[in-house]
């Protein structure tokens, strides 16, 4: 994909911290749209099929999260980790990662996911509808490198990570 592709416009449904509300729970919702989190940006977005499934917890996320400070070194601005699920199993999976760099971003009901072409069926897992494996340079909004890993359809027997890797994308970002 060339830089004329821009994101599509969503509003990510997030959980934020805030004090003033106290208790066990201190958390408020908060829209938050994809011009306000990606304009004026250089992000690295990466897109998995589910938090707490064995390689986005093992290689994918970690991959990243371990790459950031590279990352940062390269020029981008942010890394976010989108996955179809809701804001507060993005919130316990980052906490059991020890997350501590890359945001993740709630796509509960995968709007953003199906906008981008990426929503397959993996019901043969009993997962419904998730995201297919990618990772992408977007640039004040508008891709500007895609690797989406071989094989996108629905109830793929292969679950590739063989290109939206933190490898690859810091060997994009070099070059």
């Amino acid at each position: 994909m060339d830089s004329i592709y821009q994101l599509p416009d969503v509003v990510f449904k997030t959980r934020v911290r805030d004090e003033s509300i106290g208790g066990d729970n201190p958390f408020r919702w908060q829209d938050v749209t994809t011009k306000d989190i990606f304009a004026g940006k250089k992000v690295v977005i990466l897109s998995l099929p589910g938090a707490f499934t064995p390689t986005c917890s093992s290689t994918h996320l970690p991959g990243y999260e371990a790459a950031y400070a590279e990352l940062k070194k390269l020029g981008v601005d942010e890394v976010y980790c989108i996955s179809v699920n809701d804001a507060f199993v993005m919130y316990q999976w980052g906490l059991t990662l020890g997350t501590q760099n890359v945001k993740l971003l709630p796509d509960g009901n995968g709007e953003f996911t199906r906008k981008m072409g990426m929503l397959v069926e993996i019901s043969s897992e009993g997962f419904g509808m998730r995201s297919w494996r990618y990772s992408m340079v977007v640039q004040d909004g508008k891709i500007e490198k895609i690797f989406c890993e071989p094989g996108l359809s629905d109830n793929s027997e292969e679950d590739p990570l063989e290109v939206s890797d933190a490898d690859t994308m810091l060997a994009y970002l070099k070059s």
